[in-house]
């Protein structure tokens, strides 16, 4: 199966081209040219350069192809640079569903985010308004709504590790955010961290999976963790003990909506609202997938040890 793969050279993507490579399919996957070297697989796939903006490259990938994966995604934003959740999340979508059905391509997969909505932040509201796009497409459809995955970023970004070198690498004691003025129930927001295989594995066994069409999937693993219990684990994995100490999120936030246009800032305002909004959800994509979800524990995240 020809699958042209839009998203392929980020921490998810590679894992996807893994996994189709591995199955049998052909990927042909866009990458920007800057980005060229961050394709593992590149010698085994067929690289178009270009921008998502460009549609003549669109259409030289949907050319003769069986189906499309979608999974162009950004963890912030940076309006001034152009980059941004609407023309990546939404605009790219837009146009290669228009793309896809113009060329006969019917078989669609869209990477989307445990917690989307209307009335949320840029990056949950983006990622909604591009699964109503789809869904209201002639495609064959199926969307994925993963809550935090986790896995070896293998020199990309992921959030695990980037959690031990903003945060819990540092020699003051891990946060545990809390709205308001009590800290009654600070660090106590919780998810169901999934690993970046499984997620891969899903993706790729859905494409000829008939009775996955037209479902929207959340994907989450089979233990729920407050955030807490989530640092705790990870610093146990690369041999920490971390203290921890409560802190109101509201000072934080407002730090972050003076400094986060700056990328060297750490985290921005909305990634706390999404945060401490949690991300819980079920497990039950993985029987349908006939799989046995890789656990969140010290073994499986042994990477944070390189």
């Amino acid at each position: 199966m020809k699958v042209a793969l839009f998203g392929g050279s980020g921490f998810v993507g590679n894992y996807i081209v893994d996994e189709l490579l591995l199955v049998g399919h052909e990927p042909h996957v866009l990458v920007r040219p800057q980005n060229a070297s961050k394709l593992l697989q590149a010698d085994k796939c067929t690289v178009h350069s270009g921008h998502i903006e460009k549609e003549t490259v669109i259409k030289e990938m949907l050319e003769n192809a069986d189906a499309v994966i979608y999974n162009i995604g950004l963890i912030r934003q940076f309006p001034k640079k152009g980059i941004t959740f609407e023309k990546l999340h939404y605009e790219g979508v837009k146009r290669t569903v228009k793309l896809a059905e113009t060329a006969g391509v019917k078989r669609y997969i869209l990477m989307s985010a445990n917690g989307v909505k209307m009335q949320g932040t840029p990056y949950q509201t983006t990622k909604y308004l591009a699964e109503q796009l789809l869904k209201n497409s002639t495609l064959d459809w199926t969307i994925f709504r993963p809550s935090l995955i986790f896995g070896d970023p293998r020199g990309t970004i992921e959030f695990c590790t980037q959690l031990k070198k903003d945060m819990l690498g540092l020699p003051i004691p891990a946060p545990l955010f809390f709205n308001g003025l009590i800290p009654k129930n600070a660090g106590s927001f919780a998810f169901n961290p999934v690993h970046v295989t499984d997620v891969a594995k899903c993706f790729v066994r859905s494409l000829e999976k008939e009775s996955a069409i037209g479902k929207i999937y959340e994907m989450g693993g089979t233990k729920s963790l407050i955030w807490k219990e989530l640092i705790k684990i990870i610093a146990s994995a690369y041999g920490k003990n971390k203290w921890t100490v409560p802190a109101p999120v509201f000072p934080i936030k407002m730090a972050a909506g003076l400094l986060d246009r700056f990328a060297w800032f750490p985290i921005t305002a909305d990634q706390l609202t999404m945060l401490m909004e949690g991300n819980t959800c079920s497990s039950k994509v993985f029987e349908e997938f006939d799989l046995n979800p890789i656990q969140f524990d010290i073994d499986s995240l042994q990477y944070l040890n390189k």
